[in-house]
């Protein structure tokens, strides 16, 4: 009795982690009573959002040191290749965006294609990426803003930076200020915030037009300096240029913010798709633009690690133009903040939707339709960590979060095109419903005489789930047409494709894994390296080879973007983001554990139990419908 009770204890655990919840549409939003954000975002915001959330003040030092230390003039190669890959996630992202445009970004396309373990860690590192994120961008502010001054030291006193004494922790009022302004204008409503954005982000794209202009016209006039060089365009040669890329790739996270907004976008479908791939490829122009300027006008190895383009301009007598630098680099500064800060209260709403974190999360303000309480909550957070703590040496885990996103992102994909979920979700509250369906479908099949076999449906109350019964003996064609009658065909092929994609993922973290861990004998490397590899060409084979799911075109919202080259872009996907997540570091990886334990407390102590899934009944996709009408006649 006692291993039973263990046994059954332990099976609803782990039944707790791979439950799905339902794309969200008029039934789920019915069924669920939350209230919508408001659609007041159009493809130019969304276009603001993307490139803002992108475009840092990073990119004003990471010229200089890349060049210096990887790349040399080949720079302007490394932003487009790291361009380029970061277009393999646009892509996953924008097809997701379109089939389920509800807030929550990844952790909401996460929870409904691979599950609820999956998707509280997805949802629960993003929190920690934007905070972290939002609070290392506001510290960063001071140094600038000090520039206009003449030094930090000449800062007003209500700016500056203090140290307290006795424990010697240096504050940032500047920092905590400009979070709190920015949290103001999020709660104050997305189209005004957005407007914001757009003001903000045209002046950083300006400074960088500046610096492309000038400098092309000072390159023209000199020759180009910069590319006359006796080692030639590549320095360090290809493997430098490849790892400049790795590097620069983090210059172009920040265009997932987009699809955090994908509720309060009036057209989604059409808007979400353009706004994310015109936001990458204007951010990739603007990069590679600038790159080939600054490297073209000082040979790369005399470029200035801190400060590369203001000192370059320095050099040919511009010194006016440092305070145009540092306008464009303020502004990066703040449309990086509000980039930084704006999808978390979303993430947070989402989580709270579902149950996964309290329903004070997800409240919404009836004036300014935007979840103000939540976005309260991170600015709080932000600001009070802005003010006391120097983050800039918790920066690698926040490229956690964004590389965990994207990887399963490509995962619920390749999830969707080749084993899309077969079950919806149902509230208990349709119990009834549930059973008049169940009831009549089994009439159905008693009164047919030509089959000996028929999928009895039954609710389990000991379990909270939908059963289908079989039994053995030969199918009529008329029986073989209904829809809950499951082809074997069809599902040897579902096995057979779940198990290529469960090879795929496997086998990619044991390349990368293998490829990067030091001390591993060349020997123990190859051996493990050619059998993950060919693990993984054999399963993306065997994808390429079997045809995709028909249900694909029917799951959720149905009209917008695709994503092409299924199953290869997808993989290439996994793989460059899973290289990158194992080549973070173990310190990065040691404190990220810290916070996803903390995490896995929360959702064992609350969130499994109070998850908006407990206690729900799944049923085939075939047979929703005919419960819904059920229950709305019912309530008739």
């Amino acid at each position: 009795m006692v291993g039973s009770f263990c046994g059954g204890k332990c099976s609803g655990a782990l039944r707790s982690l791979v439950r799905r919840k339902q794309v969200d549409s008029v039934h789920a939003r019915r069924e669920g009573h939350h209230q919508q954000l408001a659609r007041r975002l159009s493809v130019f915001d969304l276009v603001a959002i993307g490139v803002g959330a992108t475009v840092g003040a990073g990119v004003y030092i990471l010229v200089g040191t890349v060049a210096r230390e990887y790349t040399g003039p080949a720079l302007t190669i490394s932003f487009l290749i790291a361009g380029v890959a970061a277009a393999l996630s646009a892509f996953c992202y924008a097809e997701l965006a379109c089939r389920c445009p509800s807030a929550g970004s990844a952790y909401h396309y996460t929870y409904i294609c691979v599950g609820e373990g999956v998707a509280w860690m997805i949802g629960w590192s993003l929190i920690l990426e934007y905070t972290i994120g939002g609070s290392a961008v506001a510290r960063g502010i001071s140094p600038n803003l000090a520039l206009f001054f003449g030094g930090e030291d000449k800062l007003p006193s209500f700016l500056a930076r203090h140290t307290i004494p006795g424990i010697g922790i240096v504050v940032d009022p500047c920092a905590a200020a400009l979070v709190v302004t920015v949290t103001v204008l999020l709660c104050i409503g997305i189209k005004e915030s957005s407007m914001a954005q757009t003001i903000v982000t045209t002046i950083n794209v300006s400074a960088m037009i500046f610096i492309i202009a000038a400098g092309g016209y000072i390159g023209f006039k000199t020759g180009w300096v910069g590319y006359e060089l006796p080692n030639g365009y590549f320095p360090y040669g290809v493997t430098g240029m490849l790892g400049g890329s790795a590097v620069v790739f983090f210059s172009y996270i920040g265009f997932d913010s987009v699809t955090s907004t994908a509720e309060e976008v009036k057209n989604p479908q059409r808007d979400l798709p353009v706004g994310i791939g015109v936001a990458l490829s204007i951010c990739c122009i603007l990069y590679m633009l600038v790159s080939v300027v600054i490297v073209g006008l000082v040979p790369y190895y005399a470029l200035d690690p801190d400060t590369p383009i203001s000192s370059t301009f320095s050099h040919y007598g511009m010194q006016w133009a440092v305070y145009i630098l540092t306008t464009g680099a303020i502004m990066a500064l703040c449309s990086s903040l509000m980039g930084s800060i704006l999808p978390q209260p979303r993430i947070l709403m989402a989580m709270a939707r579902d149950g996964l974190l309290p329903s004070f999360f997800g409240d919404i303000n009836r004036h300014t339709q935007v979840p103000v309480n939540s976005t309260v909550m991170t600015g709080v957070l932000a600001a009070a960590l802005a003010f006391f703590m120097d983050v800039s040496q918790l920066a690698g885990m926040v490229s956690v979060g964004t590389l965990l996103a994207f990887t399963t992102v490509a995962v619920s994909i390749l999830i969707i095109r080749y084993v899309p979920p077969d079950e919806v979700p149902l509230t208990s509250g349709l119990q009834e419903s549930i059973g008049s369906v169940s009831s009549q479908f089994n009439n159905d099949l008693k009164g047919t005489a030509s089959t000996d076999i028929g999928y009895s449906v039954v609710s389990s109350k000991e379990d909270n789930q939908l059963l289908i019964e079989t039994s053995e003996s030969s199918i009529e064609e008329d029986i073989m047409q209904k829809p809950v009658i499951k082809d074997d065909n069809e599902e040897g092929r579902r096995k057979i494709a779940a198990w290529s994609i469960a090879f795929v993922c496997v086998g990619i973290l044991i390349v990368a894994s293998a490829a990067s861990v030091e001390g591993l004998s060349s020997v123990v490397r190859l051996i493990l390296c050619g059998l993950a590899g060919v693990a993984v060409l054999g399963s993306l084979v065997v994808l390429a080879y079997i045809e995709q799911d028909n249900a694909r075109h029917d799951f959720g919202h149905a009209g917008g973007f695709q994503c092409p080259f299924v199953p290869f872009l997808p993989v290439a996907c996994i793989l460059i983001n899973t290289y990158l997540l194992v080549n973070l570091g173990l310190g990065t990886w040691f404190r990220v554990s810290i916070w996803m334990l903390i995490g896995a407390l929360v959702y064992i102590f609350y969130g499994r139990s109070h998850s908006s899934l407990k206690g729900a009944v799944y049923v085939p996709v075939a047979y929703a419908q005919e419960i819904y009408q059920a229950s709305s006649n019912h309530q008739a």
